[in-house]
């Protein structure tokens, strides 16, 4: 992931730098003008999740997160507030997966019962404000910041059994903020905009097995995703 971000920002800073250069060039004089339009991003994100503990029969608890890489892709349906101020609706699909791996005392947990396995895919329905500085040529950095609904497809919420019949259970139903920072690149026939978000759920979206002295779910406070989406947005 360190190395992917690496290459981002070398990428989009050549790509800015000779854009600079030519000053007497503009590509897309016009893009900015239209009320409303439209796009498409592909991209990459990391999520893990924030633990929050409480008191419980097993103090000892430890919970480790490990994500993989997963990815993203969405349209955009951008509105123009003001010549430096946007509101933007991005739904997509965003695919990732997480190993969960419990240590405490509980002789409940075999080695086989303290790994969980996390494979989720979401509809991600962002609503976000862009704010973005004054074009210089062929460039344009910008922030972003909203908020976002996301929906569990692989969420197992409903299911009566829990972790003591190898079912770890998460909420169907997130929502999240999101901040980032991104950089419009004005190419000859389309704007190409690289941004890297922050992502971080508000609330808890644990649920708790049906045995409260679980070694698993009683110890836990709070399971909060916080990820990194890097996007490629074509505007």
């Amino acid at each position: 992931m360190k190395k992917v971000l690496f290459f981002i920002i070398c990428f989009s800073t050549v790509i800015s730098v000779s854009s600079q250069q030519r000053r007497n060039v503009n590509n897309l004089p016009t893009f900015d003008e239209p009320r409303i339009h439209y796009g498409f991003y592909l991209g990459l994100n990391q999520n893990d999740f924030k633990v929050n503990y409480r008191p419980s029969n097993f103090p000892s608890t430890i919970v480790e997160i490990k994500p993989t890489t997963g990815f993203n892709v969405g349209l955009i349906a951008d509105l123009r507030l003001h010549k430096n101020i946007n509101l933007r609706f991005e739904p997509g699909l965003i695919s990732n997966s997480k190993t969960i791996y419990f240590n405490n005392s509980s002789a409940l947990l075999t080695e086989r019962d303290s790994v969980r396995e996390i494979g989720s895919t979401y509809l991600h329905l962002p609503l976000v404000f862009k704010f973005s500085t004054d074009r210089w040529n062929n460039v344009r950095p910008y922030v972003l910041a909203g908020v976002s609904y996301d929906h569990n497809f692989s969420s197992n919420q409903d299911n009566s059994d829990d972790n003591f019949s190898g079912e770890f259970r998460m909420k169907t139903g997130n929502f999240m903020y999101e901040f980032g920072i991104g950089i419009d690149i004005y190419l000859y026939f389309f704007k190409f905009s690289p941004s890297i978000r922050g992502v971080f759920a508000m609330n808890r979206e644990i649920i708790d097995d049906n045995n409260g002295n679980s070694p698993w779910t009683s110890p836990i406070n709070a399971f909060s995703t916080r990820g990194i989406f890097l996007n490629f947005a074509f505007e």
